[in-house]
């Protein structure tokens, strides 16, 4: 008798499902795009929910089907903002695909701005690839934008901003991880990708909207400093070597001959030089540029030099544009935190060394012009 109900037992085990605690993919809601925006003292938040039946056989989704929705709540937490969502939804949501966060102006001036990034990284499901913007839009209209000819939202800029880093890195894209060393390493600052609506699309139908990156909100350990966007912004794709290609336009003493250049291959190196209490650096900028439409006469010394002093010029405006708000936009504190640390610890205050407009010394710029197809003579004689 007793082996017979032994047996009776290991037979109903076999019955049951090993897995009572998964849920099946079809039940879930899956979390694409977080926006966080603080008004009125209270945290709004934005969850983009992506419908991943769009996506799992084509890049071109069904025009009939609906890519994503977006859902917003407020709380006087931005955890508490989450648990009135968790609300009105239906089923669970999964937080492991989630692919970017897009901060308000407001968001990232409010005094808990690092606590929110803190709370995002501490939760289980999050990982630290997942990319950072800001924005002074209104973070459902950026969140709603689909990609040009209704691409699938995986292939969006904001999802995946190296799609396009090939053709040019007007900004370095950030991710959790770049946020987390930055805020922790001198100067204690991090330039976060500023997003904004361009509206210089349009089909058939109507008028279409995509996201453009131009510049970059910067936020230090002790609060938001402020954006530095377009012109501003120009000469931060000079001073990085994980620039893939930029872009240079000019003309020759005021002439209407414009002339495009492009530019690659960047290589800085950057040279504090302590002397007593003071430091400066010395910068020097390699790169290779190719002459696009070519439409001058000038030599090629001459492009050449025009362009060396262009991207001088575009690199000291950026950082006169940075320095009027306490910025280190180039990271000098952390070139001196690495190659000189006893100095640095004699210099720093509060993790950064102190800037002024003659801080930057010698700035040396080298280019070599490659005419790409096209040589600098004529090709047919008049």
């Amino acid at each position: 008798m007793k082996k017979k109900f032994i047996l009776l037992s290991s037979l109903t085990v076999l019955l049951l499902s090993g897995c009572w605690d998964i849920s099946e993919p079809q039940r879930m809601y899956y979390v694409h795009g977080v926006g966080i925006d603080y008004k009125d003292g209270q945290y709004e938040v934005y969850i983009q929910i992506i419908n991943f039946a769009t996506v799992a056989k084509s890049e071109v989704p069904n025009p009939q089907a609906v890519q994503s929705e977006v859902g917003r709540a407020k709380g006087k937490t931005m955890e508490e903002a989450f648990f009135k969502l968790y609300r009105s939804i239906d089923q669970k949501l999964f937080w492991g695909h989630l692919t970017y966060v897009l901060f308000s102006e407001e968001a990232l001036k409010s005094e808990n701005a690092i606590s929110v990034i803190d709370s995002l990284l501490r939760y289980r499901e999050t990982r630290y690839q997942i990319w950072v913007y800001c924005t002074q839009n209104p973070i459902d209209e950026v969140l709603l934008i689909t990609p040009i000819l209704n691409k699938t939202l995986t292939a969006s800029k904001l999802s995946n901003p190296l799609n396009t880093e090939e053709q040019e890195t007007f900004v370095e894209p950030v991710n959790l991880r770049n946020l987390v060393i930055g805020l922790n390493e001198p100067s204690h600052e991090i330039g976060i990708p500023y997003v904004t609506i361009n509206k210089n699309w349009e089909t058939t139908d109507a008028p279409a909207s995509d996201t453009d990156l131009i510049g970059v909100g910067v936020l230090s350990k002790d609060g938001f400093k402020g954006f530095l966007k377009d012109k501003d912004a120009r000469g931060m794709q000079w001073m990085t070597n994980k620039t893939k290609r930029g872009e240079l336009t000019f003309n020759f003493d005021g002439d209407d001959n414009y002339l495009t250049v492009t530019a690659k291959k960047i290589k800085i190196d950057i040279k504090p030089v302590v002397k007593g209490d003071q430091v400066t650096f010395d910068i020097d900028v390699k790169l290779e540029a190719t002459v696009n439409g070519f439409r001058t006469k000038a030599s090629e010394k001459e492009i050449r030099k025009k362009i060396e002093k262009d991207v001088k010029k575009e690199i000291r405006e950026t950082y006169k544009a940075a320095l009027e708000k306490d910025i280190d936009i180039y990271r000098l504190s952390e070139h001196l935190y690495r190659k000189n640390v006893k100095d640095w610890k004699k210099l720093q205050k509060s993790g950064k060394v102190e800037l002024t407009p003659d801080s930057i010394g010698k700035l040396d710029v080298q280019v070599r012009v490659n005419s790409g197809r096209k040589t600098f003579a004529e090709t047919v004689n008049e």
